[in-house]
């Protein structure tokens, strides 16, 4: 197919510069080459194209029929290509990024809010998932994970600091119920459970002391599946809820939310932005990985 689109683009420049010649010096090859190639045209086609003399060359009623389709063709695959040359040279184009909900909210929309206004021709679509995108498969330039959670097959891109996580419950709460000790003391409590949307199962809460590593499955009256949810359920005194500790950390703050089993929630490797380590990065791209890169602080 290639080859044949060549030998019409040949086709086409000679019959416009009526001379082989002056074509085979723009496309930088001989004139008895450019007219071997499209005597092969002519043999495939079965028509004669151009018209020769020694002193002349000149479409046929042929070939006249043939450059009026192409050649309008021939332009919109030319703009097409500058096209795609203008998105190499420049920061433009869509960049689709599957994520979890903190994720999206705490490590990818503030580098967005500093990385769009400048550049308006980049697109960010974001997609809110828990699972573990295949992001080939699925048709996304990247992911963002915790770092534990990167394939190996994947280029890693930091762009947050550690986290914790916090269980959290409001002074109502606890004015009823003793404050648990240990992960094995939510058994005996109402919890805020979240049932992962892509796969179905409640989430275990996870917990580490001095290096041992406890998960608790908890049970309770509320089972939602944002941290928003979770927040609003704690902050009703619904339950306990276990959310990253920036997100329960204003209203701790503020007294309307009280920690417990802090000593039990060490911190944990932060997000990644992740991507194929054979991926050849565009401009925009290059430049959502700069604005994303956490560096510290």
């Amino acid at each position: 197919m290639t080859q044949r689109l060549d030998d019409l683009a040949a086709f086409a420049l000679v019959a416009k510069e009526r001379s082989f010649t002056r074509a085979g010096a723009k496309l930088g090859v001989s004139a008895s080459a450019l007219s071997q190639t499209i005597k092969g045209l002519e043999a495939r086609l079965g028509l004669r194209l151009l018209a020769r003399t020694t002193r002349s060359v000149a479409p046929t009623e042929a070939g006249e029929r043939l450059l009026a389709t192409l050649a309008p063709r021939l332009e919109e695959i030319e703009q097409a290509l500058a096209a795609l040359s203008d998105l190499r040279e420049r920061p433009a184009g869509t960049i689709r990024i599957t994520a979890g909900e903190h994720a999206a909210q705490s490590a990818l929309q503030p580098g967005l809010s500093r990385l769009l206004p400048d550049y308006p021709d980049i697109r960010v679509e974001i997609t809110v998932d828990y699972g573990l995108v295949d992001i080939v498969a699925e048709g996304f330039d990247a992911g963002v994970r915790l770092g534990e959670q990167v394939a190996k097959d994947m280029i890693a891109l930091r762009i947050g600091p550690d986290l914790r996580m916090a269980v959290v419950g409001s002074p109502a709460y606890f004015a009823a119920r003793p404050k648990p000790l240990t992960p094995q003391d939510l058994t005996e409590h109402n919890c805020i459970n979240m049932r992962l949307p892509t796969y179905g199962g409640l989430f275990a809460w996870e917990f580490e002391k001095d290096g041992r590593e406890v998960k608790v499955r908890v049970d309770g009256q509320l089972v939602v599946n944002t941290i928003r949810q979770r927040l609003d359920g704690a902050l009703q005194g619904l339950g306990l809820a276990y959310m990253p500790q920036d997100v329960a950390a204003p209203h701790l703050a503020s007294g309307e939310l009280v920690r417990v089993l802090e000593d039990w929630c060490e911190p944990f490797s932060g997000y990644h932005l992740y991507y194929p380590s054979r991926r050849h990065a565009s401009p925009a791209f290059s430049k959502l990985a700069e604005a994303l890169r956490w560096r510290g602080g």
